[in-house]
């Protein structure tokens, strides 16, 4: 049996071969995008570069992986991106899908398919609808939400008219190491070490520390994402994520506790969101029915070792 995990080299993609290695007997294959990515797969799989958003190298990719699993995690995942240049995220994200979809249908019609959509798509959340259940309205906030819910419809899309037997997810906020600097926690990790390593001075630049999110281990959300794929109900909807919300101050606060550097914090207008939720967090309850998934890991201890992760990454480059 062959998993196929489009963007691998990416940050949850890394872990997904990781579990995969360590937990089942699957062959593992992925793909990236550009051959410098390489350097970046962990070990474990077997890799083909390929552009999803050219229709030819996305049906190589499939013939050559004929894969039995498909974990589609390949995308333009950073919000403010997609302010800066909606299209390129809404091209991205639902043309790589459609592809992948196309060829699938061509040389691999059986293979299950994990479409992953993202908690953005529940967008402006008020109060009264909190926790958000798969049932709870989409109001997209930005264009990178836009393009999730495109791929999670084109997904259903693709069930229900051509019989892809799809699973779709909506994970919210997954942190972890290896994540890029571009996210909050990582972001706030990276410079606590670097004024830890006398890198930096004892300011760490923040945007909106009022926000609430529901924050998952990626290591606990990868372990979703065979659990979906391979006991979820293909054509459904599933929320993963821990049901719990924390605000971003209080990770920075977790964060500045495991260290011994005296610092302030001071707004950065570049962090700031042109639309931002104040607070999100999911029932997560349909999925973990299905299949007794739960989060393990404490959030303290992903903290940890998101900072632990840093230390290391700026020991080494500098």
């Amino acid at each position: 049996m062959r998993a196929l995990i489009t963007g691998v080299a990416g940050f949850a993609g890394s872990h997904l071969v990781e579990y995969l290695a360590a937990a089942t007997d699957l062959e593992i294959w992925g793909n990236v995008l550009e051959a410098d990515h390489l350097r970046l797969v962990v070990p474990g799989a077997r890799v083909v570069v390929a552009d999803l958003r050219d229709p030819g190298a996305t049906r190589e990719l499939v013939e050559q992986a004929r894969p039995d699993f498909v974990f589609h995690l390949a995308a333009q995942a950073f919000v403010p991106l997609s302010w800066v240049d909606p299209w390129d995220t809404l091209e991205t994200n639902l043309r790589s899908q459609m592809n992948l979809c196309e060829a699938l249908l061509r040389s691999s019609p059986k293979a299950r398919v994990l479409v992953v959509g993202s908690n953005e798509e529940y967008g402006q959340v008020r109060s009264d609808e909190l926790p958000v259940n798969e049932a709870s309205p989409l109001r997209p906030d930005s264009p990178y939400a836009v393009s999730k819910i495109a791929q999670d419809f084109l997904g259903l899309q693709y069930f229900l008219s051509r019989g892809l037997p799809v699973v779709r997810v909506r994970p919210f906020n997954h942190i972890g190491p290896r994540q890029s600097e571009k996210f909050v926690a990582a972001a706030f990790a990276k410079q606590v070490a670097s004024i830890e390593a006398g890198l930096q001075v004892p300011v760490v630049k923040v945007g909106n520390l009022s926000a609430q999110r529901d924050f998952t281990d990626v290591r606990d959300m990868v372990r979703a994402y065979y659990l979906a794929l391979s006991h979820g109900e293909v054509g459904e909807v599933y929320n993963i994520g821990s049901g719990t919300p924390r605000s971003i101050q209080h990770v920075l606060d977790a964060l500045l506790s495991y260290s011994g550097v005296d610092v302030r914090a001071e707004i950065d207008p570049e962090r700031m969101r042109p639309s931002d939720t104040p607070i999100m967090y999911c029932d997560a309850s349909k999925f973990m029915a299905r299949t007794g998934w739960t989060p393990t890991i404490p959030f303290e201890q992903t903290l940890h070792d998101v900072l632990d992760d840093w230390r290391t990454r700026i020991r080494e480059t500098s």
